[in-house]
């Protein structure tokens, strides 16, 4: 059964960094699209960045541009989100996210498989 796992999370002060991974399995997810999502509480869940299957192409929400770098290794089957300059409003649960079309998109709706998600939080 497809499967990706979140892991990375946990707490960090502002101005610190993660590396949030996301492995996968069951399937081959080296032609799929990969993206992350990270949803906070009593908001709803908003785009952080995608990578196309051979990443060659990536976006990214402005809110993390130029603190954020995602990447793959397809040999591992596993996704990085790297996460700089931390701030409190980037406290909120991550997933990952497989797009079978193969390019990523910032629209949920685009994705197939999602992860359950692992929890970021940023001290002030």
């Amino acid at each position: 059964q497809a499967q990706l796992v979140e892991s990375g999370g946990g707490l960090v002060q502002a101005g610190g960094s993660l590396r949030l991974s996301c492995a996968a399995s069951g399937r081959t997810f080296s032609l799929d699209g990969m993206g992350w999502f990270r949803q906070a509480p009593g908001k709803e869940r908003e785009f952080v960045a995608s990578i196309s299957w051979n990443g060659g192409r990536t976006s990214y929400a402005d809110s993390v541009k130029g603190r954020f770098t995602i990447s793959r290794d397809n040999a591992k089957n596993t996704v990085y989100l790297q996460m700089n300059s931390l701030k409190p409003e980037d406290t909120a649960v991550y997933y990952c996210a497989a797009d079978r079309g193969g390019w990523g998109s910032s629209r949920d709706s685009e994705y197939d498989y999602w992860g359950q998600g692992t929890q970021v939080t940023v001290s002030s």
